[in-house]
Parts: structure tokens; sequence; C-alpha cells
């Protein structure tokens, strides 16, 4: 179940560093790129939607969905936890939306539709997964922020949440850009 109707912005401004002077200030995605975003995370990337992978909030330095458990997701039948690839998919996933959102901030200047273009090129090419408590739950929170955006590769760092807030796995991941 969805926690936004997807005609709903999911977050519209978020403190971001100016590169010329390191300066924070404020980004605002247009509604047309947040749900171009979204339809492109949750209804294109099919893997995605299989997981079903959600958005719950979307800013320009940091990103949140949420995966709800389901018995296609159960890795261990006697203790009904997610599987550690739905785990790693779902990271993957949080960790290369973030890059989009930290793109679609870069290049403002460009309308929406253009913006969104450029994730076609995007691509993971390192993920590092943690696995540090058992994956039981009714939901999971999934999080993601970008530590660097550069020219051609771009840095991230993920956490999976349990429902209670406990942290049960982290991830790391490199992606191509251009």
């Amino acid at each position: 179940m969805s926690l936004m109707p997807k005609s709903l912005p999911l977050l519209t401004a978020s403190p971001n560093k100016s590169p010329e002077f390191g300066v924070a200030i404020k980004v605002e995605f247009e509604v047309e790129f947040i749900n171009g975003l979204k339809d492109i995370f949750e209804e294109k990337i099919v893997f995605n939607k299989l997981l079903g992978l959600k958005i719950t909030s979307l800013t320009a330095d940091h990103v949140t969905a949420r995966i709800d458990m389901r018995h296609e997701l159960v890795g261990h039948y006697s203790h009904n936890r997610i599987h550690g690839g739905a785990i790693s998919a779902g990271l993957d996933a949080v960790g290369g939306l973030a890059v989009m959102a930290a793109i679609g901030a870069r290049h403002l200047d460009e309308p929406p539709l253009q913006r969104l273009q450029r994730f076609a090129k995007l691509g993971t090419i390192d993920l590092r997964v943690d696995y540090l408590r058992p994956g039981i739950g009714d939901y999971f929170e999934l999080r993601a922020e970008v530590l660097r955006l550069g020219s051609r590769v771009a840095s991230t760092r993920m956490e999976f949440l349990g429902a209670n807030g406990k942290l049960l796995s982290t991830g790391s991941a490199a992606y191509i850009v251009s």
C-alpha cells in the first residue's frame, strides 16, 4: 500500500550545496519531475515493481522508499525472513534513485522531461551490502544519500531498516552516470 497518492508531490524542497560556495541552497523539484521519476522508479523499472518498492520521500540529497513484506519475498520459510537478494536489490534501487534525484537537482536549468532522460545511462558498477540482522517484519524502510556526484561516477550510502526503525542492513554503491 502506497503512503501517498500518485498525484501528490512527494517532497518539493531540499537543502543542497552550491558547487561554487558550498552553501546550502533550497532545491525545488517540479511536480512533473517528481511524478515522472516516481513513474520510472515504481512502474517502468519492472523489477522494482516486482519487489513492491514505493517512494515515500524524495529530495535532492536524500530518498526513502518502502517494501511491504509479502510471501514472494521470503528467503527463509520457517522464520518468514526477507531474502537477502531482495534486500540487496532494494538497496541498489534506492541508491540509484538517490543518484537520479541528485542529477535532477544538478540540472534544474533543463525542463523536467529532459532531466528524466538523463537516467537512461545510469547503471550500477559496484555494490556492497552488510547484513547486520535478520529481515523480519511487516514492512521495511530503505534510505539512501549521495556521497559524491561526479561527471562520470556517483557514490552512495544506503540503509535497510525494519518497521521498528532498527537498522538491518547497510550498503554502499557506485553508479556510472554518463
